[in-house]
């Protein structure tokens, strides 16, 4: 186990990356909105002094956006991910362990490094990311992951850090939780912070304070692994690979009211080759897969419906073909005439390694084939992008998708929307 982490953490990352490729956003008030342009789900720390929430409904920010106040651009996940992957690479070349904790926070390992000047070595990551990617980080260096969390909050705060604060010195570590609020704790949720609050713990300094016995009663094993961690003792390891899921989910809210058995099985279809790929990503096969269906339940004048069914699969896969199949049948079994539906997606569980999967006697499905077949797909979506190949049953115009007026173009992730520099 290391002696000595560096949390990194990008910069009001969705809308960093929206000014990298639009400079003339530096300075200026940006938002990112959810999936149909719903509310507020990033802010540049200009959009922030405006006063503007996290959630808040995009229609009530509207008349900012269209008199040119604010700047907001619908989600562009693919983008996202692809500058994620990249600040990833530049931070992997400072140590060879790295655990990818979100996609815009990362543990590094430095238990190596206490002999060389840890602030120059931190600034050197931070400009290192800056130059290379163009995306601003702030890094928390300390002997535990829960204080190097600690870290990279003050750091971000705070003017002398500008970015970059070292905790290994316990009267330095010692201030640091004292400044922090109970509630700003890593993994402290409300429920706890109300608890600890009434009992007038009301810093990360006053939580350290507390007897191991006291905190593994009130707060179980979890809390008394954060008591230590605070404490300076190390007792999360570096995961730099991540565990397989053990459920994965896709689902989406349509862009329109969508009252059609048709369109609602493309989306069907679509969520569980989703899915399907994200298993093989983690050399995993599901057994049990579910279909649900809502209507809008904000929408007073629409009758509600909801509803969900699960399938168990002969034999556990992850084939487009196979989960596509039996998330058809779920959806007949549950989908109801007269109703406008919102949203629905598809949820694969029971996940087992691919070479761990029991085969059922009567199997007639050429699972060799399908395997070829599947790797065959992956690489040409790989190359040309998702749902250049798809199975039919998908569909082509998918009118239900998203909707996306702001979206920025995929600046690394399309070939046709690559920036283009002119040279006179």
């Amino acid at each position: 186990m290391t002696t000595l982490y560096a949390l990194c953490d990008c910069n009001n990352f969705y809308a960093s990356c929206e000014r990298v490729f639009n400079p003339a956003l530096n300075g200026k008030p940006v938002v990112v909105l959810s999936n149909n342009d719903g509310c507020v789900i990033a802010r540049s720390a200009e959009a922030k002094e405006l006063g503007i929430p996290m959630g808040q409904p995009f229609f009530q920010i509207r008349n900012l956006v269209e008199t040119g106040q604010v700047h907001a651009f619908s989600s562009n996940y693919a983008l996202y991910g692809d500058m994620s992957e990249r600040v990833m690479q530049t931070l992997s070349r400072f140590t060879p362990n790295v655990e990818v904790y979100s996609i815009d926070e990362c543990f590094l390992d430095l238990g190596d490094f206490y002999s060389i000047d840890l602030q120059a070595y931190a600034w050197e990551i931070k400009q290192t990311v800056w130059r290379w990617t163009g995306i601003p980080v702030s890094l928390g260096v300390a002997p535990t992951k829960a204080l190097a969390k600690v870290a990279n909050k003050l750091a971000k705060k705070s003017a002398k850090a500008n970015g970059v604060l070292v905790l290994t010195d316990p009267h330095h570590i010692r201030e640091a939780l004292q400044r922090t609020k109970v509630e700003d704790i890593w993994g402290i949720g409300g429920q706890y912070a109300r608890f600890l609050k009434k009992r007038n713990i009301l810093t990360a300094y006053d939580f350290t304070q507390l007897s191991e016995s006291w905190v593994r009663q009130h707060m179980t094993v979890v809390g008394l692994r954060l008591l230590k961690e605070l404490r300076g003792e190390s007792c999360l390891e570096l995961e730099e690979v991540a565990p397989p899921k053990k459920g994965i989910c896709t689902s989406r809210s349509f862009g329109k009211r969508v009252n059609s058995f048709d369109e609602m099985q493309e989306a069907t279809a679509t969520y569980a080759a989703r899915c399907a790929r994200k298993l093989r990503q983690q050399k995993s096969c599901a057994r049990l897969l579910t279909v649900f269906v809502t209507t809008n339940r904000f929408s007073e004048n629409d009758r509600q419906y909801y509803n969900s069914k699960t399938v168990c699969m002969p034999v556990a896969t992850n084939s487009d073909m196979e989960l596509i199949h039996y998330a058809g049948i779920a959806l007949k079994a549950i989908y109801r005439d007269g109703y406008f539906y919102k949203k629905c997606g598809v949820i694969v569980t029971e996940i087992v390694p691919e070479n761990q999967v029991q085969l059922a006697l009567l199997d007639t499905v050429d699972r060799e084939k399908q395997a070829k077949l599947m790797e065959v797909m992956d690489g040409l979506t790989d190359r040309f992008g998702r749902s250049k190949v798809r199975v039919a049953t998908q569909g082509t115009d998918n009118a239900w998708q998203l909707k996306s007026e702001y979206k920025s173009p995929g600046y690394t992730t399309r070939i046709g929307e690559i920036q283009r520099v002119w040279v006179g």
